[in-house]
């Protein structure tokens, strides 16, 4: 998970529209899946020639065409042609450094960028894959960079399956307000994770400070800070296409927008708290250090500060002059070690009668 683009040198004096794929490769190969589908009629297969798109581009049922991998550009560039995108958009597509945000040519479609996330338990990070939606009138083409087992989409596959559910009665407009809806309720699951992170890392940091402490701090921050520059965008995408008059969204589908534009919003309250405690968190573990360092420096100072009369007493006595009256004595030697230890003790009630120690 990264927080800056490391790649978009790439395209650097290139002529605008020129497709070159910018980002990590995360996928062996380019897979196009297809699902045609009615109220009554469903088709899902997986097309392995890219021009094949094109014979789904005019039929009156509803396309959803999702694309794993975006490293082949010309795979890319030949699914988009069938659906009449843009030489830009289809750059947008391939630069997976892009952040959220809607395009559209009125008529024709919607192109829209969004974020998914989830949640690795087994690396304990927080993994980011660019979507991109093309929604024209009865078509949804959908841009993932790999496949991932389990990932959001798949509920939404099952509910096509499954004759039953208003997935299967709407339009295209409500198919991309639901993959959008998908990748947003993700949102939610990986926030859970890093809110129990977080109150794990505040009990550690009153029960046991450590350097490992200040590491896991630093790496929580740092992916919610990805996280607020992958989600905060999507508000105003969400907010543009409800201001919209696109005539590809139904009237009907508004308020499932301004439902999705509610859950963003909560999202990205819930992102600010754990931001302002991940703050927090810093400054109560350097209080923490500061609180265990001043404690030893108390004891340090406490053992100098009892030392000190010690040491000018031995200094008194190391002294090389021929007449002092105590070297003779018989128990000299007694008395200053009875004057050492009642001095030690001394100080030391005083100092716990002022709570010093």
């Amino acid at each position: 998970m990264g927080i800056f683009n490391r790649h978009s040198s790439k395209s650097a004096g290139l002529e605008p529209g020129a497709l070159v794929h910018i980002g990590e490769r995360k996928t062996e190969r380019t897979r196009i899946t297809v699902i045609d589908f009615d109220q009554t009629n469903y088709e899902e297969r997986e097309v392995q020639v890219a021009a094949e798109c094109s014979t789904y581009a005019g039929k009156p049922t509803i396309t959803w065409v999702n694309v794993d991998g975006l490293h082949d550009v010309d795979t890319i560039a030949k699914v988009g042609a069938c659906f009449g995108a843009h030489h830009l958009v289809l750059e947008d597509i391939v630069d997976t450094n892009q952040r959220p945000k809607l395009d559209y040519e009125r008529e024709k479609y919607l192109f829209i960028v969004l974020k998914m996330l989830q949640y690795d338990e087994a690396e304990d990070d927080v993994l980011v894959e660019q979507v991109s939606l093309l929604l024209s009138h009865n078509s949804v083409v959908s841009f993932q960079e790999q496949k991932l087992e389990g990932d959001v989409f798949d509920p939404l596959r099952k509910r096509l399956r499954i004759q039953e559910g208003r997935l299967r009665r709407a339009g295209a407009d409500y198919l991309a307000y639901s993959l959008m809806d998908a990748v947003v309720d993700g949102y939610f699951a990986v926030l859970e994770h890093l809110g129990e992170r977080v109150e794990t890392l505040e009990e550690d940091l009153v029960q046991n400070v450590s350097p490992n402490t200040l590491h896991r701090l630093h790496s929580l921050k740092r992916q919610l800070l990805v996280l607020r520059k992958a989600i905060w965008p999507l508000r105003e995408v969400i907010s543009a296409l409800q201001r919209g008059d696109s005539p590809l969204i139904a009237p009907e589908t508004m308020i499932y927008l301004r439902d999705l534009h509610d859950h963003v919003i909560q999202v990205i309250d819930t992102l600010e708290t754990l931001r302002d405690m991940a703050s927090g968190m810093l400054d109560i573990y350097l209080s923490s250090v500061s609180n265990r360092l001043n404690e030893v420096m108390k004891v340090l100072t406490i053992i100098a500060t009892i030392f000190i009369p010690l040491t000018f007493i031995v200094g008194i006595y190391g002294m090389n002059f021929q007449h002092m009256p105590e070297l003779p004595w018989k128990w000299g030697y007694a008395m200053v070690w009875a004057v050492m230890l009642a001095v030690t003790i001394t100080m030391l009630t005083y100092f716990r009668r002022r709570r010093w120690l």
